[in-house]
């Protein structure tokens, strides 16, 4: 079975701190995720100094400052931050990849080595972007967040146009609210994907908690992709909808053994595990009382109890009334040899 493959997003939850990033590899690393996820972006490049924050950005910041570009401008990730993170990276055996946000920036992780590339949920309509990634021919994984089933279809259209390849696309249903509703989670859509694009699907997680990624990959998901913090109660647009270390771990480890639950052949057969309980927990045939050569077996002189050692229930009716050829012991397992 193809295994998940978790993304742990810190995003911008460094706060512009260095440290804070470390910190963040550290965690995705204990956490054992596959990926941890950081944002590449020059903020003059991606919004006008007249853009406004989103209500969440807003609500989660509340600075009384409701400029956007303010905002993105103390997030940026320094370019040599991106090499030393990824040394870092490799120091705790996690990958690293960021998601760049305009064309210089999938020019520098492409000359970093990134194998993915992340296209986020705001730029799924923008062509151009779309087409230079799919110039690069690496793995590309695109969120769908706001985005409805025509506009996933152009969208991929676009990408294999330029020359994307579809086996090297997942597609991850997502929803572009910090933190996500569930009444707005709509999983059932990332099996619509699955069916009207044949790609591989996965899901990026904006819920508070780890149930409905666990859910995403008992549901078919094989990417998962989940924003974490080392303190949800930092300032900055997205800490409040992220998971703490110790959340990210264990939504790990339920992903781990989801995928194990769900790995099996599909045939329903006794289990490896459980074969050696059979005999101990199924029932068998057995007398109730002393009988006498001669007795002929009626339904009320039989017990069913444990163990299952000897003749199926199934076959009770076998032998009743039939005629005993042996004497027969009270709680005796009844016997082929009881009878003529």
């Amino acid at each position: 079975m193809e295994k998940v493959i978790i993304i742990a997003e810190a995003g911008v939850n460094h706060n512009g701190d260095f440290e804070i990033a470390k910190k963040l590899v550290d965690a995705a690393a204990a956490a054992k995720a596959d990926y941890v996820k950081f944002q590449t972006f020059k903020a003059d490049k991606i919004v006008s100094k007249e853009a406004k924050k989103a209500d969440y950005q807003i609500k989660n910041i509340n600075d009384n400052d409701d400029s956007q570009y303010a905002m993105l401008k103390k997030l940026e990730l320094p370019d040599e931050w991106h090499y030393l993170l990824l040394d870092y990276a490799k120091s705790k055996n996690i990958q690293f990849l960021s998601t760049g946000f305009d064309i210089e920036s999938i020019d520098f992780l492409d000359k970093l080595g990134i194998e993915i590339f992340k296209i986020p949920s705001g730029e799924l309509t923008n062509r151009p972007y779309l087409e230079y990634i799919a110039r690069k021919n690496k793995e590309i994984i695109l969120s769908t967040g706001m985005a409805n089933i025509l506009e996933i279809k152009e969208a991929i259209e676009v990408l294999i146009h330029a020359g994307a390849k579809r086996n090297k696309i997942s597609i991850l249903h997502c929803n572009t609210e910090y933190p996500t509703p569930m009444k707005d989670v709509n999983l059932k859509a990332m099996n619509e994907i699955a069916k009207e694009f044949d790609v591989r699907i996965g899901y990026s997680d904006h819920t508070l908690g780890i149930e409905i990624p666990i859910a995403a990959v008992a549901m078919g998901a094989k990417v998962i992709e989940k924003h974490f913090t080392i303190d949800r109660t930092l300032n900055g647009p997205d800490h409040l909808a992220s998971l703490e270390p110790s959340e990210l771990k264990a939504m790990v480890d339920a992903i781990r053994n989801v995928e194990m639950a769900i790995s099996g052949n599909g045939i329903k057969e006794a289990s490896e595990s459980e074969r050696k309980n059979i005999q101990v927990v199924r029932k068998s045939l057995h007398f109730k009382h002393d009988l006498n050569i001669g007795h002929i077996l009626k339904e009320d002189d039989i017990l069913i109890v444990r163990p299952g050692t000897g003749i199926s229930p199934m076959k009770i009716y076998n032998f009743i009334g039939k005629e005993l050829s042996a004497p027969a012991k009270a709680n005796e397992p009844l016997s082929e040899n009881h009878f003529v």
